[in-house]
């Protein structure tokens, strides 16, 4: 007697998925060569923790002979990347693949992998609050990009103006930010994960209290007056991998679903597949991805929360995307 078993989410998910995208994507589904190496990219960040673990363990095993996972450092890096053609898939933040895609690039948006994963940290117990950092020094990295845009609509937000009420120290990267706050430079600092995770211990080691004192993800929802989510990065898709390999993408998002299952079960495991990546020790990733609020959001599933960011941190003129929301067609 032969036993026949349920499909697995899994198969039921690239079944569904496959369905969607012979629909969308009719000219992208015909016969295509395999994969010599699929290469990710991704920023010093949690949600590179996914792909690197995705990776090192072989999930992409079904669609690519080999894979890898490099770390890009500033978003300026990636932008030259994907612009080159040398950078085809990679975790973006989703303000500025919306740009790109509203500026007639051919790159569209497979998912999100992140909820938000900023903070601001201190070791100053009167501040609490966006409200509390009137009159203080504090580090922002990436200064006219995704982390400085959301800052600067909470501030205003909160009646703060960033040029008079602040003393702003711009950062070159999160990394940068803590450690100007550690070394007393600033009184607090905008830090995403895992930066924050490293203030937080380095502050214990130095006798410090630093601690996250405001998470963004909280303060976002409170302004809103929607879900504290903020669907700050997800893995964009150029249109040269789409026209060459556009078939394995059921697969390849199917793949990353999976690993951030495995991560977040068992972070530390994760963690010392991606340390070599990202250049961090596999404690200090594993202590962060509970803080990272990793997802696998499909983009179509996000778009809601992805409009809702994109308005605000924008403003009436929307001009850092280019002026109006991404169409339909940015969504894969």
């Amino acid at each position: 007697m032969t036993t026949i078993y349920p499909p697995s989410r899994r198969t039921i998910l690239l079944g569904a998925v496959a369905s969607a995208s012979a629909l969308a994507m009719p000219g992208l589904l015909r016969a295509q060569p395999r994969i010599v190496t699929l290469a990710l990219y991704g920023p010093p960040a949690g949600p590179s923790v996914t792909l690197a673990h995705a990776v090192a363990t072989d999930l992409f095993a079904d669609i690519a002979d080999a894979a890898s996972m490099a770390a890009w450092r500033a978003p300026d890096e990636l932008r030259a990347g994907l612009t080159s053609g040398s950078i085809q898939l990679s975790i973006v933040p989703v303000q500025a693949a919306a740009n790109l895609y509203n500026r007639g690039f051919a790159i569209r948006l497979a998912n999100v992998m992140t909820d938000g994963l900023l903070y601001v940290a201190t070791g100053d117990d009167s501040i609490e609050g966006i409200a509390d950092l009137k009159g203080r020094s504090v580090a922002v990295p990436f200064r006219g990009d995704t982390p400085e845009i959301l800052f600067g609509q909470l501030l205003v937000h909160h009646g703060l103006s960033p040029e008079t009420d602040l003393q702003i120290t711009y950062a070159g990267s999160p990394i940068e930010a803590m450690q100007l706050l550690l070394a007393g430079r600033v009184e607090a600092a905008l830090t995403a994960e895992p930066s924050t995770t490293a203030a937080v211990i380095a502050g214990r080691q130095a006798g410090k209290d630093i601690r996250r004192a405001i998470d963004l993800q909280a303060a976002w929802g409170e302004m809103t007056g929607a879900v504290p989510v903020l669907p700050q990065a997800g893995l964009a898709i150029t249109g040269d991998f789409l026209s060459a390999h556009g078939d394995t993408v059921p697969a390849l998002l199917a793949a990353i679903e999976t690993a951030t299952d495995e991560v977040l079960a068992d972070p530390a495991t994760a963690a010392s597949h991606a340390t070599e990546v990202l250049g961090m020790p596999a404690p200090l990733l594993a202590a962060s991805i509970p803080h990272s609020n990793l997802v696998a959001r499909p983009a179509t599933e996000a778009r809601a929360d992805i409009e809702r960011m994109l308005r605000t941190m924008t403003g009436a003129d929307m001009a850092a995307i280019n002026g109006h929301l991404p169409d339909d067609d940015f969504y894969l």
